[in-house]
């Protein structure tokens, strides 16, 4: 293979994921689809420099296509428990169940405003199923959203909404779209417990002619429950751990049966390019909120984690960036030729589906497809990074991560500052501890000194990328 033309190919290819890392990405108006242990943050906080891009929150809207593929859910199967305690994950996956069950024949409120031509669909009906602890019962809470979608910061003003059921309490938390709404509620002074929520789903086509009633009539609602703090438990995240690289290896050893080559490292199969916990460790970097990382520290990996272990295929397969980024791995298609069609055609023997919805939605071929698309982009490297890279895959992993979330010039520039920071490519280590009285502000690499290893601040050249090494960095070896 020519190094010539495969750099000018990879030129082509952007990031897969590059409008994830700016927050839980807000919602535009439809394009037909729709995070323990608490790590503490430094005592001195990074300034604004090295701040976090702020979570801008903006979601797109999922594909038609992709929810009308959505499976119904067999209830859960009948258990004996008696004799044993029952653990909380256990419970809490039942609820989940029972709340899917509950709300798949809820009606959706749909309200229309205007007459004739002017008439117009007011918003958008979500509906929420909740758990009383105290009365041991469910309730099911309708709130409406604003259409069509606003833009919605956190920190700023609040997201307008209307409560549609007298006696509950409604909050808005977080996140605007299919994938990451988030609202709290309470009657009677009581925490209620969010279980399950009914998103509908909209045709953007007849929602750009206005057609309303047409755009009702075809809405497909999704059963879906995005991350919330009743969800959350140690078990999920553990298992989530395991959904994870369980995955990975399938994915790895399907690459390896047929017989994929690399095209970094010619004579060599794909299956042995690419480290199984780089690509672990990307399914759960492109779903984390800079935001989060930087407030949460590692219960913001956690969370995700937690969402892979109760959901497990189903999880994230509804986050759709504002860039349109899709899936787990966040792939972008730019009108059927961007960066998932380039990896199919490059890949063929990988066996990847064509189709771009289904295929970055399916966690396993995505992950086979994230498989071939960092091998493409070592191979349009220099050949010293992509040697360095070889004799320690884990670590040098922060170049082909950084082509991942922002393509090739960020490989270049990530290259060009760590010349300047005077840190060889045979330096860089694993993250060691802050030294006390003298810590640094990152996001950061780590430059080994002897038997020592340093932070050193990585200087401005794309935050958004440098805040995705960061997360890398600190979560990889969860994998190992």
């Amino acid at each position: 293979m020519k190094t010539a033309p495969l750099t000018l190919l990879l030129l082509f290819l952007f990031c897969a994921g590059c409008a994830t890392t700016g927050g839980d990405s807000d919602e535009s108006e439809p394009t037909l689809i729709d995070a323990p242990a608490t790590a503490a943050m430094p005592s001195n906080e990074p300034p604004a420099e090295a701040a976090a891009p702020a979570s801008r929150q903006e979601e797109g809207e999922v594909p038609i296509a992709v929810a009308e593929s959505e499976q119904p859910e067999a209830g859960p199967e009948e258990v004996i428990v008696q004799g044993r305690n029952i653990r909380r994950y256990e419970v809490i996956h039942d609820l989940v169940a029972d709340a899917q069950i509950r709300l798949r024949d809820v009606e959706l409120q749909y309200v229309f405003t205007g007459k004739g031509r002017n008439q117009v669909l007011r918003g958008r009906p979500v509906a929420f199923a909740l758990w009383s602890d105290t009365k041991q019962e469910w309730s099911i809470a309708h709130i409406e959203l604003p259409r069509p979608p606003i833009n919605w910061t956190p920190g700023r003003k609040p997201l307008p909404f209307r409560n549609l059921t007298p006696g509950i309490q409604a909050r808005h938390v977080k996140g605007t779209g299919a994938e990451r709404l988030m609202f709290s509620f309470s009657q009677d002074g009581e925490p209620l417990k969010v279980y399950g929520r009914k998103f509908p789903v909209f045709d953007n086509n007849l929602l750009k002619r206005r057609q309303w009633r047409a755009v009702v009539q075809t809405a497909k609602p999704i059963v879906y429950l995005p991350f919330t703090e009743d969800t959350f438990d140690p078990g999920f995240v553990s298992g989530g751990k395991e959904f994870l690289v369980a995955t990975a290896r399938q994915a790895i050893e399907e690459l390896r049966l047929a017989q994929v080559p690399s095209a970094a490292f010619p004579g060599e199969l794909l299956a042995d390019a690419i480290p199984l916990q780089v690509i672990t460790t990307l399914a759960v970097i492109e779903q984390t909120d800079d935001t989060d990382y930087v407030r949460k520290q590692t219960l913001a990996f956690e969370e995700v984690l937690s969402q892979y272990g109760l959901k497990q295929e189903e999880a994230y397969r509804y986050s759709v960036s504002s860039a349109n980024a899709l899936g787990p791995m966040q792939f972008t298609d730019r009108r059927g030729n961007g960066t998932y069609s380039l990896v199919v055609r490059r890949c063929p023997r990988a066996k990847l589906d064509p189709d771009f919805e289904r295929g970055a939605t399916n966690l396993l071929n995505a992950m086979k497809a994230a498989v071939c698309l960092l091998d493409l982009e070592l191979a349009g490297m220099r050949s010293d990074i992509r040697l360095a890279y070889r004799d320690n895959p884990a670590v040098l992993g922060i170049f082909p991560v950084a082509a991942y979330n922002g393509g090739p010039r960020n490989v270049t520039k990530l290259y060009r500052v760590l010349s300047r920071m005077n840190v060889g490519l045979d330096e860089l280590s694993r993250p060691g501890t802050q030294p006390a009285g003298r810590s640094v502000a990152c996001p950061c690499v780590w430059k080994a000194e002897g038997a020592n290893v340093r932070p050193v601040t990585i200087p401005r050249y794309n935050n958004e990328n440098r805040w995705y090494i960061e997360k890398y960095q600190s979560i990889v070896s969860l994998f190992e």
